[in-house]
């Protein structure tokens, strides 16, 4: 039985993982962190926990999964490892020096991590289809649009998927552009990695949606995802529980462990 914590577990994707863990007859949910709603019952015998460190000490996870916010995120990993506990990630914002220097101390530790910026397995195909297309394509851009409670931008999945695509083609995906000039600063976007542009929507409404634009003489491909459930995610979640618990490995990207 694989012994797991949850941090952020009030918030609506915290919830989720808190419900999908205790409905899983192979994972026991051990302790859920949140700093709100202390002391609330989430599950039986689980409290909330307002301490990370404290509620490793107390119970011992093996596994801590972190949906919290981009300013926490990086601190709690750095807890969770120093003190024995892989984690499992899907709070977006790590910087890439933040997620490099993450590697370095599980490695050293001997421990497995995981971060995974979209647990959907269809985000995850969305962006493997996205870097298949860029070795066809020399022009693309990213659109990417989130609920207006969405800390940061842009979202970590439009963020790995622009790594992705620069990894199948690393000369500029502005092949042929005028010189622009923007008359509204950052009206064309921010550029991202080969000079991808990443534009993002914040919205009530949408839950997380992602749209890949490719361009050539004559043709448009589009490559789109879209969630409407957070359930969605809780497969890739659980199979980044399952496979991190048993692997002393650092993975950035759900689609390394998808078969």
């Amino acid at each position: 039985m694989i012994k797991v914590g949850v941090c952020g577990a009030m918030g609506k994707m915290g919830k989720e993982v808190v419900k999908a863990v205790c409905n899983s007859k192979d994972l026991k949910l051990v302790c859920a962190i949140d700093t709100n709603m202390i002391d609330t019952m989430v599950c039986p015998d689980v409290r909330v926990n307002g301490n990370l460190k404290s509620a490793i000490e107390l119970y011992k996870p093996d596994i801590m999964v972190d949906f919290t916010q981009p300013k926490f995120v990086y601190e709690h990993a750095i807890t969770c490892i120093e003190n024995g506990v892989k984690p499992v990630i899907g709070t977006t914002g790590l910087s890439d020096e933040q997620i490099e220097a993450l590697k370095e101390l599980t490695l050293n530790k001997g421990l497995g991590c995981l971060i995974a910026p979209n647990f959907s397995t269809g985000a995850v195909l969305m962006m493997k289809f996205a870097q298949m297309a860029s070795k066809y394509f020399e022009n693309a851009e990213i659109i990417e649009l989130h609920h207006n409670q969405k800390k940061d931008a842009p979202s970590g999945t439009a963020v790995k998927t622009a790594l992705m695509m620069s990894q199948a083609r690393s000369d500029s995906f502005e092949t042929g552009n005028c010189e622009e000039v923007e008359t509204i600063k950052c009206a064309r976007g921010a550029k991202s990695y080969s000079d991808i542009r990443i534009h993002s929507v914040r919205m009530p409404g949408y839950i997380a949606s992602q749209e890949v634009i490719f361009g050539a003489s004559g043709q448009i491909l589009k490559i789109r995802h879209d969630s409407m459930d957070r359930q969605c995610y809780m497969a890739g979640v659980l199979l980044a529980i399952k496979y991190i618990a048993e692997h002393n490995e650092f993975i950035y990207g759900l689609e390394h462990i998808m078969n």
